[in-house]
């Protein structure tokens, strides 16, 4: 499955810094574009769990903060 999404990105003082519009949260970087698009990518699969197999656990914590 194919996604397709906007990276908004800029050169910052030593690397390129990017973050996807529909997912914000998302940031990244890298010391060329290349190495940003590839770290977003990888970002996005982290982020949003594609990574999870289908057979997997549901537990909820209760966290005191």
């Amino acid at each position: 499955m194919k996604t397709k999404l906007n990276m908004i990105y800029w050169k910052g003082d030593k690397f390129w810094v990017g973050k996807l519009l529909e997912h914000p949260e998302i940031m990244t970087q890298g010391e060329t574009l290349e190495e940003l698009e590839e770290n977003m990518k990888d970002a996005y699969i982290l982020m949003t769990m594609e990574d999870v197999p289908e057979k997997h656990r549901v537990k909820k914590l209760e966290l005191a903060v």
